[in-house]
C-alpha cells in the first residue's frame, strides 16, 4: 500500500512539473512572438473607471482603453507606460448621442511623458483618437514621447499651447484629422507647437496630414523645431502671426542646432492670412536655425500685404513649385530674404510652374514657368471655395517635375500629391477625397474633377433631403460640407 501511494504521489509531482514546464514555454512562445492578451478598459460616469487617471498606470503594449462620449473627464492625464511598436496602446472616444468624450482642464490637460533623463521608454507607442481636449492652462497636449498618434482630436481654447511637442524626450509624430482653434498667446505661445529630440530619437519625423487649424489668438499656428517635417494637405487660416514656422532647435532648452540638418516637405496645403503678417517664415527665429532644405509644392495661397516667405536666420535651399499665390484686391509680395543666413553655397532657389498675380512683388528670379494673371479662377475666392472652377488657368497648367537642385537634393519628396486638403472643415477620419489624375497637374491645392458637384443627386430637379442621403451615403465629407454651405443646412 505505502508502495501505490509513493508511485502516484511521483505520477502526481511529474505531471505538475510537466504544466509548469508546459506554461512556461507558451509564455515564452508568447513573448517571442509578441503576442500577449491585450485588455480593454472601458471608462465612464459609474464604471470601474471613472476616469483616465484610474486606469493610466496600467497599461500593458496592446491595451485598448474605451472612453464613454457625451461625458466631460478631469485634465492632467499622464501616460508614461510604453506600448510597443508592433502592439501600440490605443486611448479611443466613444461618441455618445453624437458627442466626444471632453477632456477638461489641468495644467497639461494630456501628457505623453518621457522623464530625465529623457531615453526612454515613456508613454511611447500610443494611438489617441476621438476626443475634445480643451482649458489646459499650460498645454492641451504635451507630447513628450516617441511614436504618437493623434486622430479624429478637436484641441480649442486653451490659453497657451494647444498641442506642444518637449524639446527633449519627443520623437515621432502623426497628427491626422485634427482641428486645432482659439489657442495659443503672445508670441511665444502656439495652436501647434513641435519639437523633435535630435539626441535620443534621431530621424524623428512630424507628419500633419487633413488637418483644420483656425482662429489662433497668439502666436503661430503651426510652428515646428522637427528633425523633419511632412506637412501634407491641411487647411490652415487665421494665424496671429505665421501660418507656418519651420526652424531649428532651440540651443536655450537643450537642442543642439549642430546635430542635424532640418528639412520641411510641405504638399497640397491651403494657407489663408486674415491678418497683415507673413504666411510662413523658415531657417530660423533667431534662437534655433536650421541651414536645412524646403519644399513647397501645389499649395494654395491666401496672402496679405507682407511676404509669403519669410527667410530667416540659417537657410540651405527652397524650392517652390505649382503653387497660386493671390490676394483679393491686393498686390502679393512673395519673397522676403534680406533676414536670409545662406550656407556657404550661396542664394539655392528653384522653382516652376506657380500662378502669382499681376503685380506681385519680389517674384524670385530662379523660377521658370511662371504664369502671371488678374485672377486664378476659383470657384468663389469670397467664400473661400478655392477649388478651381471649370474655366480656371489653373487648370493643367502645373509642372510634372518640380525642379530640384542636384547638388543639394530634397530627401523623399512627395509627388504627386494625392489627395484634397479639407474644405474648411474637419473631416470625418478617413473620408479626405484622393486628388485625381487627369491630364498635366493643376496648380495649387485641388485638382478640378471631382470637386465640383450636383446638388441635385437624384436628378428629380429639387434639391431635398434624398440627396443630402445620397450625399452621406457617397461618404464624401467635403461635398457634405460644401452642400451644407451652399443650402444653409447643418450637419
Amino acid at each position: 500500500m505505502i508502495f501505490i501511494q509513493q508511485k502516484y504521489l511521483k505520477a502526481g509531482r511529474e505531471m505538475v512539473a510537466c504544466l509548469w514546464f508546459l506554461t512556461i514555454w507558451s509564455l515564452l512562445i508568447c513573448l517571442s512572438t509578441g503576442t500577449t492578451h491585450a485588455a480593454v478598459y472601458s471608462v465612464g460616469p459609474g464604471k470601474i473607471y471613472p476616469n483616465l487617471q484610474a486606469v493610466a498606470g496600467l497599461l500593458l503594449p496592446g491595451d485598448i482603453v474605451e472612453v464613454e462620449g457625451a461625458a466631460v473627464y478631469p485634465g492632467d492625464v499622464v501616460f508614461t507606460r510604453p506600448g510597443t511598436p508592433e502592439q501600440k496602446i490605443t486611448i479611443r472616444g466613444i461618441r455618445r448621442n453624437g458627442k466626444r468624450p471632453v477632456i477638461s482642464g489641468g495644467t497639461n490637460t494630456v501628457h505623453f511623458m518621457t522623464d530625465w533623463p529623457y531615453s526612454g521608454p515613456g508613454g511611447d507607442h500610443y494611438v489617441m483618437e476621438g476626443f475634445e481636449i480643451t482649458g489646459g492652462l499650460s498645454r492641451g497636449i504635451f507630447h513628450q514621447a516617441d511614436d504618437l498618434t493623434l486622430r479624429d482630436i478637436v484641441v480649442h481654447d486653451c490659453p497657451a499651447q494647444g498641442i506642444l511637442g518637449a524639446d527633449q524626450g519627443s520623437g515621432s509624430l502623426l497628427m491626422e484629422y485634427v482641428e486645432v482653434y482659439n489657442c495659443g498667446q503672445g508670441t511665444q505661445r502656439h495652436q501647434i507647437y513641435m519639437a523633435t529630440d535630435e539626441v535620443h530619437y534621431p530621424g524623428s519625423v512630424f507628419r500633419m496630414q487633413h488637418c483644420y487649424v483656425h482662429d489662433g489668438i497668439g502666436g503661430n499656428n503651426v510652428k515646428t523645431r522637427a528633425e523633419r517635417n511632412e506637412i501634407y494637405y491641411n487647411w490652415i487660416e487665421g494665424a496671429y502671426y505665421h501660418e507656418l514656422e519651420a526652424i531649428g532647435p532651440d540651443e536655450g532648452d537643450g537642442g543642439n542646432p549642430n546635430l542635424a540638418r532640418e528639412d520641411s516637405d510641405i504638399v497640397g496645403n491651403v494657407f489663408v492670412k486674415t491678418r497683415d503678417f507673413a504666411v510662413v517664415r523658415v531657417g530660423g527665429d533667431g534662437t534655433g536655425e536650421t541651414y536645412g532644405r524646403y519644399r513647397f509644392v501645389n499649395n494654395t495661397f491666401i496672402c496679405s500685404s507682407s511676404a509669403v516667405f519669410r527667410l530667416f536666420d540659417g537657410i540651405e535651399s527652397i524650392r517652390m513649385s505649382n503653387n497660386v499665390f493671390f490676394r483679393p484686391g491686393g498686390i502679393v509680395n512673395i519673397l522676403r530674404k534680406v533676414d536670409a543666413k545662406w550656407t556657404s553655397a550661396g542664394e539655392l532657389i528653384a522653382g516652376s510652374h506657380n500662378w502669382v498675380q499681376a503685380g506681385s512683388l519680389n517674384v524670385p528670379a530662379q523660377w521658370t514657368g511662371t504664369i502671371v494673371g488678374a485672377n486664378p479662377g476659383f470657384m468663389n475666392a469670397a467664400a473661400l471655395d478655392l477649388r478651381p472652377a471649370s474655366n480656371s488657368p489653373l487648370l493643367d497648367a502645373g509642372t510634372a517635375s518640380p525642379p530640384d537642385l542636384p547638388a543639394y537634393p530634397f530627401p523623399a519628396p512627395l509627388f504627386p500629391p494625392g489627395m484634397h486638403p479639407p474644405l474648411r472643415c474637419l473631416e470625418i477620419t478617413g473620408s479626405a477625397e484622393s486628388r485625381p489624375v487627369d491630364g498635366a497637374v493643376d496648380i495649387g491645392a485641388f485638382e478640378f474633377p471631382d470637386t465640383a458637384f450636383s446638388a441635385d443627386q437624384d436628378g428629380d430637379g429639387d434639391v431635398d433631403g434624398k440627396d443630402l442621403s445620397l450625399f452621406i451615403a457617397t461618404g464624401n465629407y467635403s461635398a457634405l460640407q460644401a452642400f451644407a454651405s451652399e443650402f444653409g443646412k447643418s450637419l
